[in-house]
Parts: structure tokens; sequence; C-alpha cells
């Protein structure tokens, strides 16, 4: 083993869209050849585990210390990772995992491109997923006025039991509806990962001077526009 890499014992690891989209070959040209030059390749992005052994110049993490990782080859029962790359965690729950692809999307997302601070109206699309969940719980504890999208009365309860302010249930209500009426002065952050028709209203949701961001894969692309 390398001196400054250390030996992981996986305990949890993450499926998220990435890993579904790389292991069908969604991220290639599609040109065989090209697929074919990324075999094999080590699957998995995201996992949570128990350091094993470490390198002759590691010092920071010791055997037995409880870590996250966001590097190829989570889906191995042990996998060698650079110590640089490694996060320290207090214990190798499965929860770790959710918090690495979707949690930092979230964050990245809401504080970064779109600038978040407090007293702002948040509308979070598909609010009920992975990194939606996320969204909403950050703006919330950042004391804004969050407004959630979901299709089913689970998923409401959900975002209600979350704190969110205002969810819409589109099954039983229109969401451009609710947002002309409700908040005719628009949102200031929208968090929008459905895209279609759904990215539209969003944009004609969004305040003056509103920041729209698009999530079209978990870390992969979040990108923000501006009204």
């Amino acid at each position: 083993m390398e001196p400054h890499s250390a030996l992981i014992k996986i305990i949890y690891a993450g499926v998220n869209a990435s890993d579904v989209n790389f292991t069908s070959g969604r991220y290639f040209s599609g040109n065989a050849k090209e697929a074919s030059a990324h075999l094999p390749f080590d699957a998995g992005f995201e996992a949570v585990g128990i350091v094993a052994s470490v390198g002759d110049a590691v010092r920071h993490i010791k055997v037995g210390t409880a870590v996250a990782l966001m590097t190829f080859g989570s889906y191995a029962e042990f996998t060698v990772v650079p110590a640089k790359h490694l996060l320290l965690v207090p214990r190798p729950d499965p929860e770790v995992v959710a918090m690495l692809t979707s949690g930092l999307t979230a964050s990245i997302s809401l504080e970064k491109s779109g600038q978040m601070t407090s007293g702002q109206v948040v509308l979070v699309t598909a609010a009920a997923g992975g990194t939606g969940q996320f969204a909403v719980q950050l703006a919330k504890l950042a004391g804004n006025k969050v407004i959630a999208t979901c299709g089913g009365g689970n998923k409401a309860a959900l975002l209600a039991s979350l704190g969110v302010d205002r969810v819409i249930n589109y099954q039983h209500e229109k969401i451009k509806d609710v947002l002309k009426k409700e908040f005719p002065r628009g949102a200031d952050i929208v968090y929008e990962s459905v895209g279609a028709e759904m990215f539209d209203l969003c944009l004609n949701a969004l305040a003056v001077r509103g920041r729209l961001i698009v999530i079209v894969e978990e870390l992969v692309c979040a990108n923000s526009l501006v009204k």
C-alpha cells in the first residue's frame, strides 16, 4: 500500500443516479470503443466505513476510525483510498452516505450558486427526493420560508414534518395557481430538479433578481440563472 493511502472496510455504500448512469455507459459518447476503454472500472461513488490499515506516512487517521469517502470503488468490501480524500465522521451510520452526494449537492448549490441568506422565499421542486429533502432542511435552518412541491400524501406529510411552510401536492392542486395566488412576489431561490414544464413554471415564478438553480444530476451540474 502507498505510504499516503489507507485501506477502508466498506460498511455502507450509496446508490445514486450517477452510479446508474455510469454503469450503463451514459457518461460516454455512445462510441463502443470509447466505452470499452473505460472497462473494467470500479463501481460506486460514495461510502462510509472503518479504517482497516494506514500507510506509513498517514498521521491524521488511525485504524478503527469511522470515515466517509467519495471515490471510485465504493462497492468493494475493501478499498484503498488516498488518506487526504477521507472525511472523518462520528460513526459509520447509513445516514452519513446520504449526506455525501445528495447533501453536498444541496449545500453547495444553495450557498454558492443560490447565494442563500436569511428571510428569503425558497422553492424546492421534487422536494421529497434525496437532494430535495436536504435542500428544504438547509433552507429552513438558514431562516427562510420554504415552498416545496411533491406528488402524494405521504410525501406531503414528510415535507410538513421537515418544517416546510407551504407544501404543494400537485396531485390535488396546481403549482402555478398556488404560486401566483399565495406568492405573487415570486421566489428568491428556486431549487429545480424536474425539468421540462416545471423548469418553465419555475422560471416564471422567480422574484426580481431571483436565482434558479438547475440540478441536472447530483454533483454533476448545478447551474444558476438570475432573473
